[in-house]
């Protein structure tokens, strides 16, 4: 229940032609303190209710733990949610034996593309895609929970 997690800037829209999959997305917090997110999303036509802790020093790892629930459920939850839902298309890429999440972020945080990846280990290699720019990881403002509050168009 750790999740291993590197973040990246997206320098061109290349990512697409690789794509394998691609899902729209809507998520809101229902509480966004770093200490304790606990999100409701929905992707696709399946909900999902994550919580997670704070992470580590590098940034890397934190505790998560998520839940399939029934779509209709997260609709509602999604209305007690705090402001500024997150709207976004996720791209899927696969790249060796790893498989690169790219988000493209739309309302208040269009302009904004960024890839996550999962590892086994903090330290675990993986192959990196030419459009994948500058690391992001230990950067706060990246989080989706900070986002929600603090969107990219006001930076």
């Amino acid at each position: 229940m750790i999740e291993i997690e590197r973040k990246f800037l997206v320098t061109s829209d290349a990512y697409k032609k690789e794509a394998f999959t691609q899902n729209r997305i809507k998520q809101g917090y229902l509480s966004a303190v770093p200490e304790r997110t606990v999100r409701v999303r929905i992707k696709g036509n399946t909900g999902f209710l994550t919580i997670k802790g704070i992470s580590n020093e590098s940034g890397m790892s934190r505790f998560e733990w998520e839940k399939e629930i029934p779509i209709d459920e997260a609709e509602k939850l999604l209305l007690l949610c705090e402001t500024g839902v997150i709207d976004k298309t996720r791209f899927e890429v696969k790249t060796a034996k790893h498989i690169v999440e790219i988000d493209e972020f739309y309302g208040d945080n269009e302009g904004l593309i960024m890839a996550e990846i999962e590892l086994q280990s903090e330290t675990e290699s993986f192959e990196k895609p030419i459009w994948l720019g500058e690391e992001v990881t230990n950067d706060k403002r990246y989080y989706n929970s900070y986002l929600s509050n603090n969107p990219f168009k006001s930076w």
